[in-house]
């Protein structure tokens, strides 16, 4: 699911408030469908909403369905699609088609699994939701579905009847440098769905003039990513050409398991910065990981073309592994 909604908490939230509340999570999709599988949408009983399954073109329909779903109590499988005449009254006409689980908390979906889902994604501890749609059985588990932590993907086991929802910690990015490219990038960055923070001890480059509103952590990169932590939701960017900066900052993310680290320079700039690393000991498969120069080769020039090469590189290893 993209971990940035917030739909278990406020699920949470109304149902304590007394006001009820259901999830409702696409679990299937086929065609063009405008939201991946695991988008949540939340509806309380007086019939407010937050989240999206479809990016509002069957919204109006499954709320509707979710505050019959809270008077009775059951939950409700739903399907949406463009052959369906209903459906394409709803709005669903770009060729797709969606099924969306519907689950009222209290009575389907009870409240301490809901409460412990809600605590694991506040400690940054990557948890799965298994519901079985045909039984109702629901477990939370930290264990197996390696390959969809990885990938970050929700979706129905073999059976058919059995679906993963993958609830990964929100992705951050952790910017050493606060230079031209990284205003450029950490907006960017935060549209795209990630926690920007932006590592700098020199306060004349991490002002807030410079990053209005953004977290600005103004220690050595080494401490800094020490104090914040290095996690496989976490990519590291370095954009400082400075050795005296970076290199501390890389050396701890070479021994954690950030998903992506990122350094800029030119090829003899990286060149040099890999003998700095064998000399320190670092294996060549551990050296490998770091993408120098940094970005996809798109010809980019400016700062900001830059930056999109970077997000987009990110984006590559986040979905693909590249």
């Amino acid at each position: 699911m993209n971990t940035t909604d917030t739909a278990p908490e406020q699920a949470l939230e109304w149902h304590r408030a007394g006001k009820g509340a259901a999830l409702a999570t696409v679990v299937e999709t086929w065609g063009s469908a405008p939201r991946r599988v695991g988008a949540q949408l939340v509806v309380s009983g007086e019939g407010d909403m937050q989240g999206s399954v479809s990016g509002g073109c069957v919204e109006g329909a499954v709320v509707l369905e979710a505050m019959d779903a809270l008077e009775t109590g059951h939950p409700v499988m739903l399907e949406y699609g463009v052959s369906d005449g209903d459906a394409f009254a709803v709005g669903l006409a770009c060729g797709g088609t969606i099924r969306v689980y519907v689950e009222p908390v209290g009575s389907a979906l009870a409240e301490d699994i809901l409460d412990n889902l809600v605590a694991a994604r506040a400690a940054r501890t990557p948890v799965a939701y298994e519901v079985n749609v045909k039984t109702g059985q629901r477990r939370l588990t930290s264990n197996g579905h390696t390959q969809r932590f990885a990938r970050d993907r929700s979706g129905f086991e073999d059976d058919a009847q059995t679906f993963v929802a993958i609830h990964n910690p929100p992705l951050r990015l952790a910017v050493v440098g606060a230079v031209h490219i990284a205003q450029a990038l950490v907006p960017m960055a935060r549209i795209a769905g990630y926690d920007p923070f932006v590592i700098d001890p020199r306060e004349a480059f991490g002002s807030h003039a410079r990053f209005p509103g953004e977290t600005l952590i103004s220690e050595w990169p080494d401490v800094a990513v020490q104090q914040v932590g290095l996690d496989t939701r976490t990519a590291l960017v370095l954009l400082t050409h400075d050795p005296k900066l970076d290199d501390p900052a890389l050396h701890l993310a070479l021994r954690s398991g950030c998903f992506y680290i990122g350094a800029l320079g030119s090829t003899r700039t990286h060149a040099k910065r890999v003998e700095r690393l064998q000399e320190a000991g670092f294996e060549a498969a551990d050296i490998a990981r770091i993408h120098g120069p940094i970005g996809l080769d798109i010809g980019a020039s400016s700062p900001q073309e830059i930056a999109v090469s970077i997000l987009s590189e990110m984006t590559q290893v986040l979905r693909k592994g590249a």
